[in-house]
């Protein structure tokens, strides 16, 4: 089966075939330095460590490139505040970002350009639109002209009339068009500079992406993903000027995440309403965490609660313990062919969700269905030797695209009794593997004073809390 996509583009499913064969490079804008990272960066991030996975898994070279802006409003308001530079900033948050996705799962990217590292590339990038008429200086900024680029709004399907009505136009001194937007900003008091042709200033925000995503992925990329909330003006500008500046189509597949909302209402930082990852992982392991936010097709928002989490924790549980009992279930004298072609069946479901548009919610259903039978023949020790073989590489595949059945088990990304219980855990090993039993119930027991379970199994010993 082929592996289709969703492209925000053409609002279809089309599919995927990259610009090279056998190779894909995806691009997905990362975080602002200027704050820890909250659950919607987690949707985002979790959501296309699982694409990248999947299309690894369809046997593609991937080259994964998420950025980090570092120098934008936010960004110079919160240094000023803090009194400190914005690279000083920068360093501390996204040392902070890389523990909050560590801590979940989320695979490091290939390449991590930061914005204020690339201002070289972005002047000559811009020098390249001002030449061939597509952007034009005045009082010290660059801006885009967008009456001379072609097709504004097709990546958003919105007309010029609902651009011009979003309340997302600036009106800026030189501006020749109210749509017109900055490629290069003048100096301001207060604001960090760069020397320029046109002056000291800083690059615009949607010159960034164009340039770094190209510098490393080629001037057309075949993945350009992030929320659904960058596709305007973010995503839209971007496509635009970095066309105008190569002549070539900027990217094959546009991928865009719903986002995360709190009580129906669109979970932002400028809004308040939103929840850090750290805060977060202090009440929920890592694993019912991303278990959470797959169990949603991607394209759709998620209602953040404590009881939605509550609801993950429970659902993952049964899982986990289905892919247990059946690492140590022994296998049936006599065959069961109707398990296994039941089995057979759900990876085929699991494998054509995923195919379907990186459908997690459906093959995370696909597994869900076939535990409930395999509970039932572990139950009555009726496993034949090819149900319990499908049912371990069904399992596999699972954790190998979505990483959750054994992330962060027994504990949080910040429980400050883990190294200590982890400690105490490898003492009691020591002391079984000299066969000081003594000593070894005794460090049981004190972990079971502590709600501490231990579970020795044919992967080694785990530990979580009753």
């Amino acid at each position: 089966m082929a592996l289709k996509v969703h492209n925000t583009m053409s609002g279809e499913l089309e599919e995927f075939k990259p610009v090279n064969e056998g190779r894909a490079g995806m691009y997905v804008c990362g975080i602002n330095t200027y704050d820890n990272s909250h659950m919607g960066h987690a949707k985002s991030a979790v959501m296309f460590d699982v694409v990248r996975r999947h299309i690894e898994r369809r046997g593609y070279k991937v080259t994964y490139v998420v950025n980090f802006t570092d120098v934008e409003d936010h960004c110079i308001q919160r240094a000023n505040e803090l009194g400190i530079t914005i690279h000083d900033l920068a360093k501390t948050y996204i040392a902070e970002y890389f523990k909050d996705m560590r801590a979940l799962g989320v695979r490091d990217a290939d390449i991590y350009p930061i914005a204020t590292e690339h201002i070289p590339e972005m002047i000559a990038g811009i020098q390249k639109l001002i030449a061939n008429g597509h952007a034009y200086e005045a009082a010290g900024s660059v801006y885009f002209s967008v009456s001379k680029a072609k097709e504004y709004g097709k990546l958003s399907h919105q007309s010029l009339e609902d651009m011009q009505s979003s309340g997302r136009i600036e009106t800026e001194e030189g501006k020749r068009d109210p749509m017109d937007f900055a490629l290069w900003k003048a100096w301001k008091e207060g604001e960090p500079s760069w020397d320029s042709p046109w002056g000291k200033g800083r690059p615009g925000w949607h010159i960034e992406c164009s340039v770094m995503s190209m510098k490393y992925l080629g001037e057309t990329l075949d993945i350009h993903g992030g929320g659904n909330e960058l596709i305007f003006p973010h995503h839209e500008n971007e496509r635009l000027q970095s066309e105008a500046m190569t002549g070539k189509p900027f990217c094959k597949y546009w991928l865009h995440g719903g986002m995360l909302m709190i009580g129906g209402a669109e979970m932002h930082k400028s809004a308040g309403n939103f929840f850090t990852i750290k805060d977060v992982l202090k009440l929920y392991e890592p694993g019912v965490v991303r278990f959470f936010l797959l169990n949603t097709h991607y394209r759709k928002p998620i209602d953040y609660s404590e009881r939605a989490l509550d609801e993950a924790k429970q659902s993952l549980a049964r899982l986990r313990s289905v892919a247990e009992r059946l690492g140590t279930a022994k296998t049936a004298d006599s065959p069961n062919p109707e398990l296994w072609e039941r089995v057979k069946r759900a990876r085929g479901e699991f494998e054509a969700s995923m195919d379907e548009d990186f459908n997690t919610r459906g093959a995370i259903s696909a597994a869900f269905e076939v535990s409930r039978e395999l509970n039932k023949a572990l139950d009555e020790g009726n496993v034949c030797v090819m149900a319990k073989k499908e049912s371990m590489e069904l399992f596999a595949e699972f954790e190998k695209l979505f990483g959750v059945l054994t992330l962060g088990k027994g504990t949080t990304a910040e429980d400050p009794q883990a190294p200590e219980i982890q400690r105490m855990v490898d003492e009691r090993e020591a002391a079984r593997k000299r066969r000081d039993f003594k000593a070894a119930d005794g460090i049981r027991d004190k972990l079971k004073a502590m709600g501490i379970i231990i579970e020795d199994g044919a992967e080694g010993v785990k530990w979580k809390r009753a």
